[in-house]
């Protein structure tokens, strides 16, 4: 087997290559969600991968619990030293540079330009890319790492030098900024540190190795943690923006033995005479401008819904830009959660497309939105249900008293609306860029969702202060969703779109009785530990009956397989 897993060694010869198609890319048996994949003949491909998809999945999601644990310990950290103050409003301003960075670099952007390309690499490289010591992956990694490297350098000093300009930008309203501009010019770091997370996850992912990238969040959240702790009788706040700049590094150092092991940095060393003349390899994989362009147009859209959202808060009073960030953090882990399963199975639909198995790209993507929305529609009925009791148990205390809970909660269960709205958009964005071709339509339907927000945003924030925001940023993403679920199947990916569209109608009905039954049943119990702990029994319950009820495909399919092991294992 060939260190990158493809079974397909640099050296095969182009006879070989030719006599034998390229079969589909495969994990190796037994290996692990962490290890690289073998070829593999059609006739065993479906049960294997969904095996491998499967434990690939799990391992995805106990690491980006564990890294959304450390989050919400991380904001306790932040709202129990400076509450819902001046000093956290100035910190969450500069915390947008990189949480802009972050979807950019490395949650979407990164990943929807660069998984595609690596899959492709890899494609070819299996099909006898790779010959006359020539490879398609170590040529893709020469011909864009450096580069990459220089412009966010470049980058990031800008923003160092502009921050002034950048806070201003996004927060006209502060009275005094400079706390701003500092926290600003520490995190400012990020843009380089994010763009290499990013591009080491695409490159692993692509190559079937999922837990290093699962790992970087719990790395950059033990950053920020450590220096919160340890420095914030002396730094204040800064001590938090500093910790987001030493996380940030550590998301890189996680990552690096996994990425030097499985990616080619350098040629192999050849015989004098078996060198090949150094030429272009035919058909490597490119990502000019025609690709990047709508691919940044999208992730930028879509982040700037976070700024519209600062921007509209900034002249509220102090405070309402922390209980949007709170209310959203929390509110948001159902849709992270949902989204591991198209993250997982983002390479598989790249690989399909790339090989032009159109059909299997379309079951893969309809069994994903079925999945995926079960999971976020789940966590809504939660967050729907229980929302005061979850901020009460996770930040009030200290100087986040029970009026920044009250707040908090309002907003949290207004944004739950739009949490399908985020999932789809996670999930529907990328098939649409896995073929590794130019395509505007997300970019316009993004921007689209994004007029939305800020025409709904300036016309309530007036009169419903954060909870004005918080709806206008739910309408706006649905409004993007539902754009995006009835071009996919029409443009890239032949999903059925009307089937979707009811399937996850009869979900969301079953997440609204839920919620409706936590909502009710929450006051009944006053200890909010103890509410929250029955609320996590109630609304499963109810969720899956009325799911039964509704006849919801993924409800009865995922309890039929519960039963079905259960009598296995007895």
């Amino acid at each position: 087997m060939s260190e990158s897993g493809t079974g397909t060694e640099a050296g095969a010869r182009p006879a070989d290559a030719a006599a034998n198609p390229a079969p589909p890319l495969l994990p190796a048996p037994g290996a692990g969600p962490e290890g690289t994949g073998a070829a593999e003949r059609e006739s065993g491909e479906a049960p294997r991968l969904g095996a491998f998809l499967a434990r690939a999945a799990a391992g995805t999601a106990v690491l980006t619990v564990l890294g959304a644990v450390l989050g919400l310990v991380r904001d306790q950290a932040i709202a129990r030293y400076f509450g819902a103050s001046d000093a956290s409003d100035a910190f969450l301003i500069a915390w947008t540079v990189p949480e802009m960075a972050a979807t950019l670099l490395i949650e979407d952007g990164m990943a929807l330009l660069l998984v595609p390309a690596f899959s492709l690499a890899l494609t070819r490289r299996a099909r006898g890319g790779a010959e006359e010591g020539a490879d398609p992956v170590r040529d893709l990694v020469a011909a864009t790492l450096p580069r990459l490297f220089l412009l966010l350098s470049g980058g990031a000093a800008l923003l160092i030098a502009g921050a002034p300009w950048v806070v201003g930008v996004l927060a006209p309203g502060l009275a005094d900024p400079r706390l701003a501009v500092d926290c600003t010019r520490l995190t400012a770091v990020t843009v380089l540190t994010f763009g290499i997370t990013g591009y080491f996850s695409a490159a692993l992912r692509a190559h079937r190795s999922f837990l290093p990238p699962a790992g970087v969040y719990v790395a950059y959240n033990l950053g920020i943690i450590g220096m919160t702790l340890a420095l914030h009788a002396a730094w204040g706040v800064r001590a938090a923006a500093a910790g987001v700049a030493v996380g940030s590094a550590l998301m890189i150092l996680t990552q690096l033995p996994v990425f030097l092991r499985l990616v080619p940095l350098a040629r192999p060393r050849l015989p004098r005479r078996g060198r090949p003349r150094r030429r272009a390899v035919r058909g490597a994989p490119l990502l000019g401008f025609a690709v990047l362009a709508p691919v940044v147009l999208f992730v930028v859209s879509r982040q700037s819904q976070v700024l519209v959202e600062r921007f509209l808060a900034s002249t509220l009073p102090a405070g309402a830009i922390s209980h949007l960030n709170y209310a959203q953090k929390v509110a948001q882990m159902p849709m992270v959660l949902s989204l591991m399963i198209c993250t997982v199975t983002f390479p598989v639909v790249a690989q399909a497309m790339a090989a032009g198995e159109h059909e299997k790209a379309r079951r893969r993507v309809e069994r994903d939105l079925g999945l995926a929305g079960l999971v976020v529609l789940l966590g809504t009925a939660v967050v729907l249900g229980y929302a005061p009791q979850i901020i009460d148990v996770l930040f009030q205390r200290g100087a986040f008293d029970a009026a920044d809970t009250a707040s908090t909660a309002q907003v949290m269960r207004v944004y739950a609306l739009g949490l399908l709205g985020h999932c789809l958009v996670g999930a529907l964005s990328r098939p649409f860029f896995s073929s590794g071709r130019p395509t505007w339509f997300p970019a316009f339907a993004m921007g689209t969702g994004l007029l939305v927000t800020m025409g709904a945003g300036y016309a309530l924030t007036y009169r419903f202060g954060v909870d004005g925001i918080a709806t206008a940023n739910a309408l706006g993403i649905s409004a993007t969703a539902l754009l995006l679920l009835m071009g996919l199947g029409t443009r890239v990916v032949p999903i059925r779109a009307r089937d979707v569209t009811l399937s996850l109608s009869r979900l969301a009905g079953a997440s609204l009785a839920a919620g409706a039954a936590g909502w009710a049943c929450a006051p009944l119990v006053s200890e909010p530990v103890l509410s929250l702990a029955a609320g996590c029994l109630l609304v499963p319950a109810v969720f899956f009956l009325t799911g039964l009820a509704l006849r919801s495909p993924e409800v009865v399919s995922l309890l039929a397989l519960t039963r079905r092991r259960f009598l296995d294992g007895r």
